[in-house]
């Protein structure tokens, strides 16, 4: 995939950015409540998350297939729509989100999405902390991963 490109997202890719977190989101966790409506998230990743956080997106042929978000040392969100998982783009944005927090970042998932676990324990993350999802706004146990670097 010659074409990838990873870019700070700006006001114009707010649509993509939210067909893919829904997308994803959906697939990956197809039992798990979402606390929000499709047009809730959209809104907020809109008026919210693209305007004001650090939002990066991978984009190929001119489309947005991936998003993340950091929030310092906080890999706040990290979406890969569903048909380009598997062609190393998440493996891209974590190595990007290493690079801009090379002190270390932290995340949380869902107990549940293994596929998740498995990712970012393959790159470094170790689990931290498991809750009984009494914290979040879906009332999911989840996980908190950490990674520093080595040394």
């Amino acid at each position: 995939m010659t074409d990838l490109a990873l870019r700070r997202a700006d006001a114009s890719d707010a649509t993509a950015v939210a067909d893919v977190w829904l997308r994803s989101y959906t697939a990956a966790l197809p039992d798990v409540r979402r606390a929000h409506t499709d047009e809730e998230v959209r809104s907020w990743l809109r008026h919210v998350v693209v305007p004001h956080q650090e939002t990066w997106v991978a984009t190929t042929g001119g489309e947005v297939v991936a998003m993340m978000v950091l929030d310092g040392e906080d890999l706040d969100q990290l979406y890969v729509d569903p048909p380009w998982r598997g062609h190393g783009i998440g493996d891209r944005l974590v190595d990007l989100a290493k690079r801009r927090s090379p002190t270390g970042l932290e995340l949380w998932t869902f107990q549940v999405n293994t596929p998740a676990r498995r990712f970012y324990e393959r790159h470094g993350f170790t689990t931290a902390e498991h809750t009984d999802g009494g914290r979040n706004e879906e009332r999911e146990p989840d996980v908190r991963y950490v990674w520093r670097p080595a040394g």
